[in-house]
């Protein structure tokens, strides 16, 4: 296989990537999205694997192909039973692992290019000394590369709601972990990280870059610790660029156009989906980059508001309200994934389409636990992508809505954001459910969303609390309405 035909793989491995992310930005061609991207990473594996034979051939050796392609078999194996077992519940720590893992083989990859530089000069160009220009990519990448796998164990951690492998850990529970001076630990450890790495791309200091290496994991802990589990899908995508940025900046070293590509997508449209995710909840996109995100929203105890009196009724009330109103509206949350009711909720929608009623559905852009869980969770069940609808272009309806009916969502429906300036959720946007005719609420109880808050719609006259499991009570529904 020659240079010539590897680079134009590459290429088209890279374009491949690119019309898998666009393809990705709408739901009605993600599949063709998915299908560019495994095309494009089949593409890139075996170039690579193509690229290790022929430096074998020029070295006289097998160059680690043996080890390659066990790597290939272990993690292809790996990857194949998780996707296979893993529930729609834990998908957003499974993102998390994989992130970790991107964050790692970039710390990997740096640590082998710095101790043996020969080992990688065919591939990558690198000389012995390293020039200085491969030293600071080296650096970057094995930098952020270390935050990305640290963080993401941490994220991993809290979503699995701080306990991993039936072992409770303090660091991984879901309230913010905070300490007198932890920012200042942050800025002293990052300008440490900085001035090691600048030690480094200078003099070739080997002991500066493994102290930044061992710091870059410690600030990915320190960094994540402070953020609540309410702000996990931003710490999601954050990762997600993180990691992007960590592969692109080992790309660089390694003169590998494809890996720079890719790293370079996944960094820039993670960094973007950051900042929407960011603005959908009312935060600070820099505080989310410094580690300081969510702290704020910690302060509220959940559980310590005033106990209320609210009108609750049964999943036979709720049908009657479904089945004899023109227009309604499905506001899911995590709480239906819990309960894995897509299908169930998918039948009773069809049951209610027979009857006549417009059933469309309310996604709000931190639904669920990371970016698009809400969107996988309907399309599973097989949801017409025509009847979802985003956050800005569902809201105008609300006023004009008969029903709304409202699944183990919370804090993305609470009208505090709205009317409360003092609130700690003040100006997030939200789903405005509270303008509907009528809604009602399904909970297995009256406990707080990740925020902590008293949610003002669930006592509001127009407003039915339904009690019980989101499977259950969508059964009942079903049967009711038959």
């Amino acid at each position: 296989m020659s240079m010539n035909l590897i680079t134009a793989l590459y290429l088209v491995a890279s374009v491949c990537f690119i019309q898998a992310l666009k393809g990705l930005s709408h739901p009605t061609s993600s599949r063709r999205g998915n299908l560019f991207g495994m095309a494009g990473m089949t593409i890139a594996v075996l170039t690579t694997v193509g690229l290790i034979y022929r430096l074998g051939a020029q070295m006289g050796e097998g160059a680690g192909l043996g080890y390659v392609l066990l790597g290939l078999l272990l993690g292809g194996t790996a990857g194949t039973v998780m996707a296979k077992r893993v529930e729609m519940t834990k998908m957003p720590e499974l993102v998390a692992f994989m992130h970790s893992m991107i964050g790692l083989a970039a710390v990997f990859i740096a640590i082998a290019a710095v101790v043996e530089p020969q080992s990688l000069g065919i591939v990558a160009a690198i000389t012995d000394p390293i020039p200085a220009g491969n030293r600071l990519e080296l650096f970057l990448g094995a930098a952020i590369g270390a935050v990305t796998f640290s963080g993401s164990v941490i994220a991993f951690g809290k979503l699995a709601g701080g306990a991993v492998f039936g072992w409770k850990f303090r660091l991984f529970q879901g309230a913010p972990v905070t300490f007198a001076g932890q920012h200042w630990l942050n800025l002293a450890a990052g300008l440490a990280i900085l001035g090691l790495g600048l030690a480094f791309t200078f003099t070739g200091d080997l002991s500066a870059f493994g102290v930044l290496v061992a710091l870059a994991f410690v600030i990915g802990v320190l960094i994540i610790i402070p953020i609540g589990g309410a702000d996990m899908p931003v710490v999601v995508s954050m990762l997600n660029s993180y990691s992007g940025w960590a592969a692109a900046g080992i790309g660089f070293s390694l003169n590998n156009s494809m890996l720079i590509v890719a790293g370079s997508l996944v960094g820039s449209s993670g960094a973007i989906l950051s900042y929407i995710m960011c603005k959908a909840m009312n935060r600070s996109f820099f505080n989310v980059i410094l580690g300081g995100f969510g702290a704020e929203a910690g302060a509220v105890v959940a559980g310590s508001q005033e106990q209320r009196p609210v009108k609750s009724g049964s999943a036979d009330d709720a049908a009657f309200m479904l089945s004899n109103a023109d227009s309604v509206i499905i506001v899911p949350g995590y709480g239906l994934a819990v309960a894995r009711a897509q299908h169930a909720l998918m039948e009773l929608t069809e049951k209610l389409a027979h009857r006549g009623v417009s059933v469309k559905y309310a996604i709000h852009p931190v639904a669920g636990r990371m970016p698009g869980h809400m969107n996988v969770l309907l399309a599973e069940a097989e949801v017409p992508y025509e009847q979802v609808f985003e956050m800005d272009d569902i809201n105008p309806e609300f006023g004009q809505t008969d029903v709304v009916l409202v699944l183990g969502a919370n804090d993305v429906v609470n009208p505090a954001a709205k009317t409360d300036p003092h609130s700690p959720i003040a100006g997030m946007p939200i789903l405005e459910a509270y303008k509907a005719r009528s809604v009602i609420v399904n909970k297995r109880s009256m406990a707080s969303g990740y925020a902590g808050l008293d949610n003002e719609l669930f006592y509001m006259d127009k407003s039915m609390m339904v009690f019980g499991d989101a499977k259950k009570v969508i059964e009942d529904m079903l049967k009711a309405v038959e």
